[in-house]
């Protein structure tokens, strides 16, 4: 096991994986940037280094400046979280070039898995269904002719980059030459890559992930799934597991198929592998992710394992003592992500200070937040604060243990997604589970 971690990130990720590692018996060295100096979490680690300025490209993404505190440090791994460097192949090379171990998979997995062209052709290698799609980067007009032969709609995809960035929904040739202008231009400034690919969209889809944990032995298994529908601009607003409206045949056969890819991928480190369900109940491959996943929280509640440790125990070379056999999740978990933005201005971000906090708790919830009572919230970084989980027996009660839990979130005066999350847990088409990648565009519109 390490004895010393440099945790490349901030906020509530940060605090996570500074309490994983303290109950590992390891250190843990926090970077910040100037504008998160006060940050209450770098209190709990054993040592924090100022990396730079607020701007996220002159600290969080700074490598030199990550790597020179690494070595000044003295740690052995470094733990990039989600977002920022997390799923970085030359971060990762770098980190590994320079004796200090990076907490993930290795580079050659990330550039495969990470370029969807690439982990698309992948899928397909091993028998995992994917949509009609182009078979590699396309120029517009080759987008067009491949969007005349697979019929629209289709959806418009960065190659190299995720997070709901560089995609753009196309119904016919004028909106398609539109989106690939745009979604080229984000990709580019997001990723530093342009390269787009286009495939058929499908309508009224549910979105669903499978968890994966893997050793550097090559021996993998998966947790379980998780149901990601709810979204607005395919970014995940609630999750939940299990899915409420797979069969447990097509849940039989999306682990399968996860589980197959990432052997072929030689995938080691927690993953995700990602599908989208149609009305039929027929999936087809997303995408996968590199990483320790924003909703990882349902996960450990329904199957009580901590995927950070196990994270860490594998990325330090030790094997994975767990057994497909030995997973046996229970009960519902449910996850709500608390966003410092208005939902009635098209949620806009709000930066300021946190003059009243007030989490809920009791049985069954839990919460994963940095923030409290006179914290400062950044324009800089991601409008996410706070994690809200529940787990309980059942939907039913999971959803009324959320619903209980919102009614006690208290952030002021800063606006926040809760009143949406209420509309959310208190509509009739979510409590029926008659939802899909949509839904939350609808419910906006019936706010106005």
């Amino acid at each position: 096991m390490f004895s010393r971690i440099l945790v490349a990130n901030r906020g509530e990720i940060a605090l996570r994986i500074i309490r994983a590692c303290r109950e590992l018996g390891v250190q843990t060295v926090a970077v910040y940037s100037q504008e998160d100096a006060d940050a209450a979490y770098l209190k709990l680690a054993d040592d924090a280094i100022c990396i730079g300025p607020a701007p996220a490209g002159e600290s969080y993404l700074n490598i030199p400046r990550i790597i020179s505190a690494a070595e000044i440090a003295d740690v052995q791994a470094i733990h990039p979280g989600y977002g920022f460097l997390a799923e970085n192949a030359h971060f990762a090379e770098i980190c590994r070039s320079c004796k200090i171990e990076f907490i993930g998979p290795s580079a050659q997995s990330m550039n495969l898995l990470g370029n969807k062209v690439q982990a698309r052709k992948l899928a397909e290698e091993v028998k995992v269904p994917v949509k009609p799609a182009s078979e590699t980067a396309v120029d517009e007009n080759q987008a067009v002719k491949i969007a005349q032969r697979i019929g629209y709609p289709v959806m418009i995809k960065a190659a190299g980059g995720g997070g709901g960035r560089g995609m753009r929904q196309a119904h016919n040739e004028i909106s398609l030459r539109a989106g690939l202008r745009a979604a080229r231009s984000e990709a580019q400034a997001a990723f530093n890559d342009g390269d787009l690919y286009i495939e058929k969209l499908i309508e009224q889809a549910r979105h669903v992930e499978v968890q994966i944990l893997a050793d550097m032995q090559g021996h993998i298994i998966h947790l379980g799934e998780r149901d990601c529908t709810l979204q607005r601009r395919y970014q995940k607003l609630v999750e939940e597991t299990p899915s409420p409206v797979i069969s447990q045949e097509t849940r039989r056969e999306l682990v399968k198929a996860a589980v197959r890819l990432m052997q072929r991928a030689e995938y080691f480190s927690a993953g995700t592998v990602e599908f989208l369900v149609d009305q039929a109940g027929d999936y087809s491959f997303l995408e996968v992710n590199t990483r320790i996943q924003v909703e990882h929280p349902v996960t450990e509640m329904v199957t009580d394992l901590d995927i950070l440790k196990w994270q860490i125990r594998i990325a330090a070379g030790e094997p994975l003592t767990l057994q497909q056999r030995d997973i046996k999740p229970r009960g519902v978990a449910m996850e709500c992500r608390i966003n410092a933005e208005d939902p009635a201005n098209d949620f806009r971000p709000c930066a300021g200070r946190i003059e009243q906090y007030r989490q809920p708790g009791g049985p069954g919830v839990r919460v994963d937040t940095h923030v409290s009572s006179g914290y400062r919230i950044s324009p800089y970084y991601d409008s996410c604060i706070a994690k809200l989980i529940v787990h309980q027996p059942s939907r039913p009660e999971a959803i009324a243990c959320m619903r209980r839990a919102l009614d006690e979130f208290h952030i002021e005066p800063i606006k926040t997604t809760i009143p949406l999350l209420k509309q959310i847990f208190n509509h009739r088409d979510f409590l029926r589970a008659k939802v899909d990648t949509e839904f939350v565009e609808r419910i906006l519109i019936e706010r106005s």
